[in-house]
C-alpha cells in the first residue's frame, strides 16, 4: 500500500491526560529508557545508554535551538496580540533572515487577529541596557498564516530582537506558560543554531557527562541541523494520508558531516530524534537525486513529501547515493547543504541509512507516531501498551526510546 492510503485511525491510541510530562525530570539522563529489539523490551535509563550502543556506533544530532518566537503586543485599549514567528516569508533563508538587520517579514500566527484591523504595534524593549522599539505591521493574511513586517530601531540583529523581546514556546499540549527554568531544560545542551519553534526533544535526554561517557566508550558524534517548524505539531485531520500535507524544514548539512556519515556505511548510524532521522533520510533521497540528476539546483534537490516512494533508483545503494552527492557538491563548490525537506516517513518506508532511533513517546495519530510505525510495523503498538502501563511520562518532557529498525537490502 502507498502511504497516501494510510488511515489515520489506525495509528491512534488513547493517552490519558496524566501520562503526559507538563515539566522535566530534576536530572536530564534519569529519564526512563525503553529499549525496543527484535520485537523484545528492555528497561533501563538514558544513563545507561552506552550499555547498548556498540563502539562502531554514530550518534547523529539536531544542533538546532529553539528561539524565542512569541511576541506580545499591548495595543493602547489595552488587549494583548500574540505574534508566534514560524518562519521568514518568501521562502528566505532561515539564517541570513535571523541576521537582519532594520527590518524582516515573517510568516506568522496572530492570536487575537481580530482586534488588530490595521496599523503599526509598537513594544519598547531593553537590548544590552539601551532601549530599542520593535514595531509590527500586518502585510497580508494566507490560508494559514499572516505575513508581518518587523521593523526595529537599533543595528541589532532579528536573532538578537526575539531573544529579548520574546518568549520561548512550549508545545501546546502542556499547557502552561512558560517559566524561566524552560530557557534551560527546553534546549538540548549542545544547541548551537538559532531557527526552531520546537525542540527536538530526544535530545533534552543527554548530559555533558553523558556525552562524554559516550565518547571514552568510543563511541562517534556527529551534528546536522533541522529546524523544527510549528508543524511538527500539526495533526492529520484527514482519514487518508493523501489529504494532509506534510510541514517543510530547513536543513543544514556540512560537507564533512556527509563525509562522515559515509565513513560509517556498514557500520551502526543511529539518529538522535525524529528531525535527526529525517534529515538523514532525507541525504539518501538527495543522493538519489544527484545521481539521477547531477545538473540540478539545490532546490531541485530538496526532498519532498512523496518523493522516498515514487523515484526511480529505489535500490540505490547507501554509498552510491551518499557518493553521487558529495559528487554534486564538489560540483557546484557547496562546502554546506542549505535547503527544505518535506520527506515524510510512514508505513511503507525502508530506512535507507538509520540502524536504530532515539525518540520520546508521541502524540496519537501525529506524523511522528506514523514514523516509528515505519520503523516497528506494529510493533509500536507493543511499545507504546508498554510504555503505557509501565509509567513512562509522554511527549516533550517525558521518557523516550531505543528503537531498533529491522530492514535488509538497502545499506551498503
Amino acid at each position: 500500500m502507498h502511504p497516501s492510503q494510510l488511515q489515520i485511525k489506525d495509528f491512534t491510541y488513547h493517552l490519558p491526560d496524566e501520562r503526559i510530562a507538563r515539566y522535566p525530570l530534576a536530572e536530564r539522563d534519569l529519564s526512563k529508557l525503553l529499549i525496543y529489539k527484535d520485537g523484545l523490551i528492555e528497561e533501563d535509563i538514558y544513563r545507561n545508554i552506552g550499555k547498548y550502543l556498540s563502539d562502531d556506533t554514530l550518534l547523529l544530532f539536531n544542533n538546532t535551538k529553539v528561539i524565542e518566537a512569541r511576541l506580545l503586543f499591548t495595543k493602547s485599549t489595552g488587549s494583548t496580540i500574540e505574534i508566534f514567528c514560524l518562519e521568514p516569508s518568501e521562502n528566505a533563508e532561515l539564517t541570513t533572515a535571523m541576521l537582519s538587520t532594520g527590518s524582516i517579514r515573517w510568516n506568522c500566527l496572530i492570536g487575537g487577529a481580530s482586534k488588530w484591523k490595521q496599523g503599526l504595534l509598537e513594544k519598547k524593549i531593553i537590548v544590552q541596557d539601551k532601549e530599542v522599539s520593535l514595531f509590527a505591521e500586518k502585510i497580508e493574511k494566507k490560508a494559514d498564516h499572516f505575513i508581518v513586517e518587523f521593523s526595529w530601531s537599533s543595528g541589532h540583529s532579528f536573532a538578537e530582537i526575539l531573544h529579548y523581546a520574546g518568549i520561548l514556546p512550549l508545545p501546546p499540549y502542556l499547557q502552561r506558560q512558560t517559566e524561566q527554568s524552560d530557557y534551560e531544560r527546553y534546549q538540548t545542551v549542545y544547541s548551537k543554531h538559532e531557527g526552531s519553534v520546537a525542540a527536538p526533544t530526544a535530545g533534552l535526554h543527554f548530559t555533558t557527562g553523558l556525552l562524554a561517557e559516550l565518547q571514552q566508550k568510543g563511541i562517534t558524534e556527529e551534528y546536522v541541523t533541522l529546524h523544527v517548524g510549528a508543524g511538527t505539531f500539526k495533526p492529520v485531520k484527514s482519514e487518508t494520508m493523501q489529504q494532509h500535507e506534510m510541514h517543510k524544514e530547513w536543513i543544514q548539512v556540512k560537507r564533512s558531516s556527509v563525509q562522515t556519515i559515509l565513513n560509517y556505511t556498514g557500520k551502526t548510524i543511529i539518529p538522535v530524534g525524529t528531525t535527526s532521522l529525517r534529515t538523514l533520510e532525507t541525504l539518501y533521497w538527495m543522493g538519489v537525486k544527484a545521481k539521477l540528476y547531477p545538473q540540478a539546483s539545490i532546490s531541485e534537490l530538496e526532498i519532498q513529501q512523496w518523493d522516498a516512494y515514487d523515484l526511480p533508483l529505489q535500490q540505490l545503494s547507501v554509498k552510491e547515493a551518499l557518493e553521487a552527492l558529495l559528487k554534486w557538491m564538489d560540483s557546484n563548490d557547496e562546502d554546506e547543504l542549505v535547503c527544505h525537506t518535506q520527506i515524510l516517513i510512514a508505513p511503507g518506508y525502508t530506512a535507507r541509512i538509520a540502524d536504530a532511533l532515539v525518540t520520546n513517546f508521541h502524540q496519537p495519530g501525529s506524523t511522528l507516531l506514523l514514523l516509528v510505525a515505519a520503523l516497528t510495523g506494529n510493533g509500536w503498538k507493543k511499545i507504546y501498551d508498554y510504555a503505557l502501563h509501565n509509567d513512562f511520562r509522554f511527549l516533550s518532557y517525558g521518557d523516550g526510546s531505543l528503537i531498533w529498525i529491522q530492514k535488509t537490502g538497502t545499506k551498503g
